[in-house]
């Protein structure tokens, strides 16, 4: 099965982007923008069918695409991100997304859902309670897909801005974790590996076709996924780091269905 991947260019507002966990850094944009364009060759690289939108400069976090929906084989589930600066951002992957699904549904407030607190691994969905998801969030995601098969359980993630911040799979067997951001977390069953001490912003990866994309600013994680015989592949993201951000954020990566 094919995979699309809805993507947004990066606006020049990207400076004035929302952060909750980090202090501001000066934002290279046009480094920002090559990292970007690297992005989406890795993408197209792969095999991806790359949708793109173009930036909106009234939304300075519009790049970061993951955060506005959750696309499942079935159905595809606008969010309500928790930050109202982006709510703005959602309709425009709402287009995006009408080819692709023939259901989609929405989430609305007073539940808020950032689609970067969900980690989907097979059937089983774990959603982050954080500062942009709420219970209701939890809650309104497991009334919309528990109907197609699926598990939803709740994450308390206290030590950053996003359940995916902190664990993304690798696989549908093997999760890549920094345990200290999660709150007892319920991943039994999975293999998890730790990222390494030092970097605990190391946990965000991505796979794309057969390459597990990794950000080499963590090396001593990378190192250790290539060790373990992963087929992990530099992708480098410095300058949405500094935007509190990762490598899952920049796309909704989906089977075409």
């Amino acid at each position: 099965m094919s995979l699309v991947a809805i993507v947004r260019d990066v606006a020049s507002s990207i400076e004035r982007c929302e952060l909750t966990h980090i202090a501001r850094e000066r934002i290279d944009l046009g480094l920002a923008r090559l990292q970007h364009e690297n992005y989406i060759d890795g993408l197209r690289r792969n095999g991806v069918e790359v949708v793109r939108l173009e930036a909106d400069e009234a939304y300075p976090d519009g790049c970061f695409v993951e955060d506005t929906a959750v696309v499942l084989d079935e159905l595809a589930v606008l969010t309500m991100p928790g930050s109202a600066s982006r709510r703005g951002e959602v309709e425009a992957v709402a287009r995006a997304l009408e080819p692709f699904r023939r259901e989609i549904a929405r989430v609305e407030l007073p539940a808020t859902l950032d689609g970067g607190d969900v980690l989907v691994v097979g059937r089983r969905i774990y959603v982050g309670l954080t500062s942009r998801t709420n219970a209701a969030g939890v809650a309104a995601l497991r009334r919309i897909v528990s109907p197609h098969g699926y598990d939803v359980a709740a994450v308390a993630v206290p030590g950053c801005l996003h359940l995916k911040s902190a664990v993304t799979a690798i696989d549908e067997r093997t999760l890549l974790a920094n345990r200290a951001w999660l709150d007892a977390p319920p991943f039994d069953g999975f293999a998890v590996i730790e990222v390494a001490p030092g970097e605990p912003g190391a946990a965000n990866v991505l796979r794309v076709g057969e390459e597990l994309w990794a950000h080499p600013g963590y090396p001593r994680t990378f190192e250790g996924l290539r060790r373990a015989g992963l087929p992990v592949v530099p992708m480098d993201i410095s300058e949405f780091v500094k935007a509190e951000a990762a490598l899952t954020c920049k796309s909704l990566l989906f089977r075409r269905g």
